[in-house]
């Protein structure tokens, strides 16, 4: 559970507060990696030669994006370097690059989801789960809007023509990071329900 929505709730829970930080650590971890490795395999080695394709949280955190997700449950992880113009197919891996981090998180929400389910995990872990799996689908979710420098604007960006797809990544250069701020002030609206959802689903119960 982010730090600031538990003290809104009136009281810091520390072992749910471990949880999230453990569930960040995994989540960005395993988003980057991904990304990385993607990239790689479509004819990149930069995110190699920059010591992204890692398993080790320090490589992929972010002072100010993974910090907000500590805080307010929203926010990025270091940006994995990419060479689109290495790229076998620029723009099909471009499209392929950007999913796979959020993909990654939704199969670990999946993995992590299944021994709940099926009632392997003992009750007082049961919350423990659900925290890191909300994590990952809170990555997953968010990562997917279509604004720089999120994953969801390389999507959108590689599926528009070209000259439009030029447009576009001149608005997001100039505008990005205002459209960012603006997206993190209204995301947990629109995400939330997206998340719970997504959560009922894999557990058939939510937790929120």
């Amino acid at each position: 559970m982010p730090l600031l929505h538990q003290l809104g709730s009136g009281g810091l829970d520390i072992g749910r507060l471990i949880t999230w930080v453990v569930a960040l650590a995994i989540g960005i971890t395993i988003h980057e990696f991904a990304h990385a490795l993607r990239a790689e395999k479509a004819g990149d080695p930069t995110p190699r030669q920059n010591g992204r394709i890692s398993l080790l949280p320090w490589d992929h955190y972010d002072p100010i994006g993974t910090t907000m997700i500590l805080l307010f449950g929203f926010g990025w992880a270091k940006p994995v370097p990419v060479n689109p113009a290495l790229f076998k197919h620029p723009r099909r891996d471009e499209i392929m690059v950007a999913l796979w981090g959020p993909i990654a998180n939704l199969i670990a929400a999946v993995v992590l989801a299944l021994p709940v389910r099926f009632g392997l995990v003992p009750p007082d872990y049961v919350v423990v789960f659900a925290d890191i799996i909300i994590l990952q689908l809170i990555l997953a979710v968010f990562n997917l809007i279509p604004v720089y420098p999120l994953d969801g604007s390389h999507v959108l960006s590689a599926l528009l023509p070209v000259d439009k797809a030029r447009r576009l990544d001149a608005i997001y250069r100039q505008y990005g990071p205002l459209l960012l701020i603006g997206v993190v002030m209204v995301a947990g609206r629109v995400i939330w329900p997206v998340v719970v959802l997504l959560l009922q689903l894999l557990l058939g119960v939510t937790f929120i």
